[in-house]
């Protein structure tokens, strides 16, 4: 893959219920419950036995229902809908359409072996341009369907290197994708001939004189993300637009991603680096470039040394407008700001939001307004900003919950996902402060299962913090026994906990075997301002490991029913780092869960796919004196003594296998209980289905030996 992404949440040191009234949760399943509830008064016996603890077979065999897309007549919503299965070629993804008023139930408009993705109607609402593998393709191609006159999609891209990302000209007569071709092939021919040489060389090597050198799970290797641009019709002749520009001859150009028409139909705006290969020294800037597709000229309108991304363009073309985050100022993390210029001039550079000291996720633009996706204190809220303003003003009232993927339409008609820590995303319109359901694929399942709702609560820790905790009960749930706590730490470190659906930490499912989870939003989470989410810098572990066991001591003072004999404490990628510190520094915990953690700080520093934001958290380079890297796990290994479970995935280039193996080795040989699961296919994160459900077991065997 070329592209690389910005920096998320999975380690990267820069990264990224309570159920307080009824208009919070969608109302066909506050309806459903409502029915259970009459039953249960009615019949509880009966109502009991119908309720069952989730099982990882409940979890995973949930509908994954996609982002919504709103057509911009605001009359149709088009959404992908995965049915999931423990064997991977038993799955199948497809999309479906709706009616955004809810007056007709969805249909699935697509049926084909291979999963459909990057969605989107075209301008007028018939047509909906999306990428797929089919039947015949070797690659991922662009199809077409239209969905006024009805008929199969049609493929109009062919390209040996696929096809992706597609998007619309303001006409509808263009499409624009992105394609990943050979440094310096600028035609199919030339592609094909580069890789047909490549087959006929007998040794295998790569070959690097410069970083980085890979990203997430993939090798980086010669080939690049070029944006392509043909009539939107079957047998057309994709066009190549980096071909006749410089920007490709530096080895550091890199193509954000994220790319737009203009109003004019003839200008391309983009965001991209020249730089990227100076990723070991400083944090690469993306810049913002034009290209007019018929001169094929080239030219620069953002490059100040911010982080350009998702551009936009407002249709009556006044303005662009940028999500940009200043980077390599010495600080851990940055908020992106939504900044705004006169188009095409450039000119009156306008941030909008200004007081908000929240993430923005996601942005839409209208003629009349802007919609926010805004991270919230541990909710995804929406916002916008009307026309002729410059602040944000809150949209949605619900307190639980996140509405994310936001969608607008011409006429400001809102769709999005909404989900909770208790049903999976579903497909919303948003009407006033509240939200109906378009969709309920999971209601059903979700009635037959306890789902407790989760709770949180607020503590000021010793240094003066008020600091945002999630406590989880298990299905089944006795006010009158003590349960075990276990303490669940999540990653980035600049993430957080929110009121919503996961697969891979999923609270009720880790809940079920009868724990209470503590989850703590420590300093240096994100959702309760910039700076809350910089004061992490210089104190990678030791700060937000004492506001976690704070909060645990907290917990067991409020609730009655937790068992402070009995506690444990795990977590993934920086939890898991967390978890190493912890066991350096307390005893408290009867075992330790760390998945894809760093036990040597300066070891990850060298082998992790980004080094530089390690630099900044820490205050120097590991062989300097620094204030963070006196934090290493491993130089505390004498007191080391809590059993620990130590689970990794082969193909993690964020934190190397090598992290896993260094920890386990330490932990045989001060022969500690210890037990180390490598996943051979999997990465930073465990994706496939059988592996996440051997994973969960094994989790809870390890629970179940120290805390039962």
């Amino acid at each position: 893959m070329a592209i690389l992404p910005r920096s998320s949440s999975g380690d990267l040191w820069k990264d990224h219920r309570t159920l307080n009234n009824l208009n919070s949760a969608p109302t066909k399943l506050i309806a459903m419950r409502f029915k259970v509830f009459i039953i249960v008064l009615l019949f509880p016996a009966i109502a009991f036995a119908q309720k069952k603890i989730i099982t990882h077979e409940d979890m995973w065999m949930m509908k994954r229902v996609g982002a919504p897309q709103i057509s911009s007549n605001g009359k149709w919503i088009v959404f992908s809908v995965a049915d999931p299965a423990y064997d991977e070629k038993d799955q199948s993804t497809d999309l479906w359409i709706a009616s955004s008023d809810g007056s007709s139930k969805p249909r699935k408009v697509t049926s084909s072996k291979g999963g459909e993705g990057n969605y989107t109607w075209s301008p007028d609402g018939k047509q909906i341009a999306f990428t797929a593998k089919r039947e015949g393709d070797e690659m991922a191609q662009v199809y077409v369907i239209n969905i006024a006159d009805g008929g199969e999609a049609q493929r109009i891209t062919n390209l040996s290197t696929g096809a992706g990302a597609p998007a619309w000209s303001r006409d509808g007569k263009m499409i624009l994708f992105t394609s990943n071709v050979f440094r310096g092939a600028f035609t199919d021919s030339a592609n094909k001939k580069t890789a047909e040489e490549k087959k006929k060389i007998k040794y295998k090597v790569r070959e690097y004189t410069s970083y980085p050198i890979r990203f997430w799970d993939h090798w980086l290797d010669e080939k690049e993300a070029h944006l392509f641009v043909q009539k939107a019709e079957p047998g057309a002749i994709a066009k190549d637009i980096f071909s006749t520009i410089n920007i490709t001859d530096s080895s550091e150009f890199m193509l954000r991603g994220d790319a737009v028409w203009a109003p004019n139909n003839t200008d391309v705006i983009f965001t991209a680096t020249t730089e990227y290969k100076k990723g070991a020294l400083k944090d690469p800037p993306n810049n913002v470039y034009a290209i007019n597709i018929n001169e094929l000229k080239l030219k620069t309108l953002l490059a100040d040394g911010a982080d350009h991304n998702n551009v936009s363009i407002s249709d009556n073309g006044k303005f662009l407008y940028s999500l940009a985050g200043a980077i390599n100022n010495n600080k851990v993390y940055n908020l992106d700001k939504l900044v705004r210029y006169d188009w095409p001039a450039m000119s009156r550079k306008t941030i909008l939001a200004s007081k908000l000291d929240r993430p923005i996720s996601k942005y839409m633009v209208t003629d009349k307004k802007i919609v926010l996706n805004v991270e919230m204190e541990g909710n995804d809220k929406i916002y916008s900003i009307l026309e002729n303003e410059t602040e944000a003003r809150l949209i949605t009232t619900a307190t639980a919950g996140c509405y994310t993927n936001i969608s607008v339409s011409d006429d400001g008609t809102i769709v999005s996902n909404y989900e909770s820590s208790s049903m999976p995303a579903e497909v919303v319109r948003i009407n006033g402060g509240m939200h109906a359901n378009i969709t309920d694929f999971n209601a059903a399942k979700l009635t037959a299962l306890d789902l407790p709702l989760i709770e949180t609560f607020w503590f000021t820790s010793s240094k003066g913090k008020k600091i945002k905790n999630i406590l989880v009960r298990p299905g089944g749930f006795d006010a009158s026994k003590k349960y075990p706590l276990f303490v669940v730490m999540h990653g980035g470190p600049a993430s957080s906990f929110k009121d919503n659906w996961g697969y891979r930490w999923n609270y009720q499912l880790l809940a079920a075997p009868g724990y209470v989870l503590l989850m703590t939003d420590y300093t240096g989470s994100t959702g309760y301002g910039e700076k809350f989410t910089q004061d992490i810098q210089f104190d990678p572990f030791k700060g937000p490991a004492e506001e976690i066991n704070e909060a645990a001591d907290y917990a067991i003072k409020k609730y009655v029913f937790v068992d402070g004999n009995r506690q444990a404490a795990g977590g993934g990628s920086y939890g898991g780092h967390l978890a190493n510190w912890m066991q350096a520094s307390t005893t408290r915990y009867k075992c330790l869960i760390c998945h894809a953690g760093t036990i040597n700080s300066e070891s990850q520093w060298g082998s992790s796919d980004n080094s530089i934001g390690r630099e900044v958290m820490n205050g120097s380079a590991p062989w300097l004196p620094g204030k963070g890297w006196k934090q290493n796990p491993l130089h505390y290994a004498a007191k080391f003594k809590t059993p620990m479970l130590i689970t990794v995935g082969e193909q993690d280039f964020r934190v190397p296998l090598n992290n896993s193996l260094e920890n386990f080795t330490l932990h045989q040989r001060l022969q500690i209980p210890s037990k180390l699961l490598v996943f051979p296919e999997e990465n930073h994160w465990i994706l496939k289905g059988e592996n996440s459900r051997y994973f969960y077991a094994e989790v809870q065997k390890w629970l179940n030996t120290y805390l039962k």
